[in-house]
């Protein structure tokens, strides 16, 4: 992507439809059902699913904030099979590899309640793979590196925009991270520039689909929240 190096321009931004605060106690309650209503799955229908309703929730991901606005992320979308199973088989090499090592004793346990494993047939079962990559560095028109900031950051809200977009497009996701992650560059033909961030499987949920209990328990509010409001003052100290 190309910089246009003009001094700072302020422009008004799109101009939002005015909103009642019981209408966006309303909107707000609705958002909250649905999106908690989304579950990880690993259990896909082979259904297809429409080029254009990926295509759009990418689209999505990409308005998300990122550092001095580089966007520094890249989203490789895979339909085709042959690809799909070259990346299942090398993902479960490195998965083979993790299960196997004596020294993951602690993540494995944690994982237990999961009942995950190294055999990944969602890879291919799955109607899509979207594999996000975490641009390091960007190059400017004469080929010289230009610095991309807070990209880990921007990445991963990035890849929560696309996570809201597909399900409330009626999708289902799950996210991967095989370590390492180096041949997937080499399958989706990216740079050096670029790291593999994730792959998200994504598709319809197969009818007869299970989720693990204990991914159903989320933490209460009070724990993952402190709300300062403005008529509590608490001095600390004293």
């Amino acid at each position: 992507m190309d910089i246009n190096n003009k001094l700072y321009q302020p422009i008004s931004p799109i101009e939002k439809k005015a909103v009642s605060n019981s209408d966006m106690e309303s909107i707000s309650n609705k958002h909250l059902l649905k999106m908690q209503s989304r579950h990880t799955i690993r259990d896909f229908s082979d259904k297809n699913v429409s080029y254009s309703v990926i295509k759009n929730c990418i689209k999505v991901a990409c308005s998300a904030p990122s550092g001095a606005n580089l966007q520094p992320w890249h989203f490789v979308a895979i339909s085709n099979p042959s690809i799909k199973s070259q990346i299942r088989k090398a993902a479960e090499i490195e998965e083979q590899k993790f299960y196997n090592d004596l020294k993951k004793d602690e993540w494995l346990k944690a994982l237990e309640p999961f009942g995950t494993h190294s055999d990944k047939p969602h890879l291919e079962v799955a109607p899509w793979l979207i594999v996000i990559f975490a641009e390091r560095y960007g190059q400017l028109a004469d080929g010289t590196k230009r610095k991309n900031y807070y990209v880990p950051e921007s990445v991963g809200i990035a890849t929560g925009f696309l996570i809201s977009a597909l399900h409330l497009s009626g999708l289902s996701c799950l996210t991967h991270t095989p370590n390492p992650m180096g041949f997937l560059s080499e399958i989706c033909n990216r740079p050096p520039s670029d790291k593999a961030s994730l792959i998200l499987a994504v598709g319809h949920i197969a009818k007869d689909a299970k989720i693990p209990l204990a991914s159903t328990v989320k933490k209460p509010f009070n724990e993952v929240c402190i709300c300062i409001l403005i008529f509590h003052v608490k001095t600390y100290g004293h």
